[in-house]
Parts: C-alpha cells; structure tokens; sequence
C-alpha cells in the first residue's frame, strides 16, 4: 500500500510540476515524443537558402536553459532574409523537453 502511494505521489508530482514543458503540438500523454515541424510565419520566400542558424532550450523539471528565439537563430547563422523556419522538439515523460528553432535564409 505504501508502495502504491509513493507511485502516485511521484506521478502527481510530476504532472503539477511539468505544466511548462509541454508540447505544443500532438499527442500531449505520449511519454516520449520527437516532433518536426515549420513554423507559420509570413516570411520571404525570394530569399535563398544558403544559410541555416539553430537556437536550442532545454529543460529539466523546473529548470530550463536557452533562447530558442527566431532572432536567435537568425544571429547565429548570420541570416537577415528568412526563407523558412522549421521547430524540432523533444519531450520525455514530461520530465525533460528539448526545443530547437533553424532558420534557413541568407
């Protein structure tokens, strides 16, 4: 019985605890879930594709890391006509998500 409750107790824990990592996209109880999709922005499809930049955040629990912004991206590859932009994320259990933001430009 002690067994039982300790579960639910840690179950419980986890679902209050984890309301800033979840998915934005699919099926939100998959324990682990990899999804890949673009963005829907208004962006300029006359631009090449010469460049790609990536921003990634991380999270653990409550503890979270990086800017998964556009302007990041944009920085880090040097991009100043966006083409498209594609979103990668990761999330396990509800326990650590992984978002990563490319934006292919020039």
């Amino acid at each position: 019985m002690v067994k039982r409750l300790s579960v639910l107790a840690l179950l419980l824990g986890v679902l209050v605890t984890t309301g800033c990592i979840w998915p934005r996209y699919g099926v939100i109880m998959a324990p682990i879930m990899t999804t890949k999709s673009p963005v829907p922005i208004f962006v300029n499809n006359d631009a090449g594709m010469g460049k790609v930049g990536e921003a990634t955040a991380e999270g653990i629990i409550l503890i979270s890391q990086g800017d998964a912004s556009i302007a990041a991206a944009m920085k880090q590859g040097g991009i100043t006509k966006v083409n498209h932009i594609d979103t990668e994320e990761m999330y396990v259990l509800g326990i650590y998500a992984k978002e990563t933001i490319r934006v292919y430009g020039e």
